[in-house]
């Protein structure tokens, strides 16, 4: 397992459909998730610290597992298979449930909770950026910086 942390959530073009960026903590891959517009919606509201009005079902879900006195221990992206991607969340009490990695991922980010993925995961999607890259996804963070929640439309979730 390696550890990950979001880039960001951005719109893919032509295709107008958002993407999470992950990379690894200790490693130079990047992981590029496809994405439903309501988590990238999700996403970008939690890094950037917006607090809606009325909780959305992440918030509603963290609410919940806190009334229960529960703890996410660990978000793990497992499996990719056909294009699509797995995930799961892990609690403290060892309890393990089968999540979209969009939705885990979204979770992850109101709870604090840290994300891994598979080996096996990276080898398959993982992007190496070499250095001279950098200045690219520098730009690309740069970009997450300005976009906002606004950006994506009200499409129903694909992952």
């Amino acid at each position: 397992m390696r550890q990950l942390d979001v880039v960001g959530v951005r719109v893919e073009m032509p295709s107008n459909q958002p993407i999470v960026l992950l990379r690894e903590v200790d490693g130079e891959r990047y992981l590029p998730i496809w994405i439903g517009a309501v988590e990238a919606t999700a996403i970008a509201f939690a890094q950037q610290g917006v607090v809606p009005a009325r909780p959305l079902t992440h918030d509603l879900l963290r609410d919940v597992i806190a009334a229960l006195d529960q703890t996410v221990s660990e978000v793990r992206i497992t499996e990719l298979s056909d294009g699509v991607f797995y995930a799961v969340l892990v609690f403290a009490s060892g309890a393990q449930v089968s999540a979209r990695p969009s939705d885990a991922i979204a979770l992850a980010l109101r709870t604090g909770t840290t994300i891994y993925a598979e080996e096996a995961v990276l080898g398959e999607a993982g992007i190496e950026v070499p250095d001279e890259q950098e200045d690219e996804v520098e730009k690309f963070r740069e970009f997450l910086d300005q976009i906002s929640a606004d950006d994506f439309g009200d499409e129903p979730p694909s992952s």
